[in-house]
């Protein structure tokens, strides 16, 4: 039996092994801009069989790409070619029970976001991860891609709340690294050479995450503000007085309101005034001692008096704060339902937002007239989801993708921030990556890869180049 092929469906099973027709819901990315159909998808159950997939794969010379959720927006978890194994991590959806002395958990990689938070509710504990594809993303995936979302500025992104994890390596060997401890000082910070990795150095199976006791209070503010220079004054103002109580302060614009007002059945908006610049403001304490209310009034006020905050309402209902957070979740949605969009994932200086968006703006039009442009994202980080529409009554960019990504990204880069914030670079962002990163920052990523991945089989093409690895 040398057919790999038959010995990954002996080893795995019907359920473990699929192929053709069956592969389809693997095949793509959410895009739908890469993905070929692959030599089969292998689902296995538990480590061992993933460490038997992959010292399989190894013998053959078959290239292997981890899948989890598959929410991701760069391509990174979708095959390149057709012989290529897709191994979902799917079937392993594991939660341990929560040790809330030691406020951590051991989930299995396959986890969906939203169950995790099912499960600690009962508890009074929380894992502080929060982005609009939780429903279907999962726990492998996220530390793959080193996932950030609306809490970052004050919990962290992932590689903050992974303790521990364990890990399939290229050559098939398991590194057991489940240690539940924060402080761990042996040496290199293997833990976090993973987190952000993208499945190419290794495939996360199971992980210890940290937990923290669920909020007692909350309050919960949607506010108009005239423009984004007032927005991050705003948001300074708002730091200095609520400190480690802030924990979300989210921003988007009146194109992303309106395209979700537009497509999207159910939404009113709960503001008497419409303007240019929303932020969306919440405060969180696991103590009823702290008073919220009055800090956060105390700020409103503070900020209508220096013609900061134009309108505004603090949620007085539980089910008005749900709508407050999905109006600004629902801005990749809106606009998704509007047509053809370029999605482009920016970090910079918070202080840097308005300039940032100011300048952008201009770019794009020089390049592209009458474009439309809907930035929104997480205001504390300087996480800006710059998303681009073609001009009204287009349907595309005229071939101009590729020239408006590399001026974001240069803006991006001249004002000290990223071209890529959280969703990692994949297989989109190579040539980004290429363009405004040093050599020597490339050159070290691809000698890492090519140190721990030897034969160069493991998500090959994503994070940095195939020439470069060999």
């Amino acid at each position: 039996m040398s057919d790999p092929v038959t010995k990954l469906h002996a080893l795995l099973g019907p359920k473990g092994w699929l192929s053709g027709a069956d592969t389809r819901p693997y095949q793509r990315d959410w895009l739908d801009r890469y993905g070929v159909v692959p030599l089969g998808v292998a689902r296995p159950a538990n480590t061992a069989e993933v460490s038997a997939v992959v010292r399989m794969c190894l013998e053959h010379g078959i290239a292997v790409v981890p899948q989890a959720g598959n929410t991701g927006l760069c391509g990174a978890a979708v095959a390149q070619d057709a012989s290529t194994v897709i191994l979902s991590l799917q079937r392993m959806t594991q939660i341990g029970e929560p040790d809330p002395t030691s406020g951590s958990i051991l989930v299995e990689a396959g986890v969906v976001l939203a169950a995790l938070h099912d499960a600690l509710e009962p508890h009074g504990l929380i894992f502080p991860l929060h982005l609009g594809a939780e429903g279907s993303a999962r726990i492998g995936g996220l530390i793959g891609t080193n996932a950030g979302g609306s809490h970052a500025f004050r919990y962290g992104m992932m590689q903050d709340l992974v303790l521990g994890l364990e890990v399939v390596l290229p050559n098939g060997e398991v590194w057991n690294g489940l240690r539940a401890v924060q402080k761990d000082n042996a040496g290199y910070c293997l833990r976090k050479l993973f987190c952000g990795s993208e499945g190419t150095l290794g495939i996360v199976t199971r992980a210890v995450l940290k937990l923290f006791p669920a909020p007692k209070q909350r309050t919960t503010a949607l506010l108009a503000l005239p423009d984004y220079r007032c927005a991050v004054t705003f948001g300074a103002l708002l730091r200095d007085e609520a400190g480690e109580f802030l924990s979300g302060l989210e921003f988007f614009c009146d194109v992303g309101l309106e395209l979700v007002l537009k497509h999207l059945k159910g939404f009113t908006f709960p503001l008497e005034t419409r303007s240019s610049v929303y932020l969306l403001v919440e405060l969180a304490s696991s103590s009823t001692r702290v008073p919220l209310d009055e800090i956060l009034s105390s700020v409103l006020e503070q900020s209508m008096e220096k013609e900061l905050v134009q309108d505004g309402a603090i949620a007085t209902s539980d089910a008005q704060r749900a709508h407050f957070w999905r109006v600004r979740e629902e801005q990749p949605e809106g606009q998704r339902l509007e047509g053809p969009q370029l999605k482009h994932d920016i970090a910079v200086p918070p202080g840097a937002i308005a300039r940032f968006i100011e300048a952008g703006e201009r770019l794009c039009n020089e390049i592209l007239p009458g474009i439309r442009i809907n930035p929104f994202g997480h205001l504390a980080d300087g996480n800006i989801h710059y998303n681009l529409s073609p001009p009204a009554g287009g349907s595309s960019f005229d071939g101009k993708d590729g020239e408006l990504g590399q001026a974001l990204a240069a803006l991006a880069t001249d004002l000290g921030g990223s071209f890529a914030a959280e969703h990692g670079l994949g297989q989109s962002k190579i040539v980004l990556a290429d363009r405004n990163r040093s050599a020597v920052e490339r050159r070290l990523m691809a000698r890492l890869k090519s140190a721990l991945d030897t034969k160069g089989l493991m998500n090959p093409g994503v994070i940095v180049s195939k020439g470069l690895t060999k």
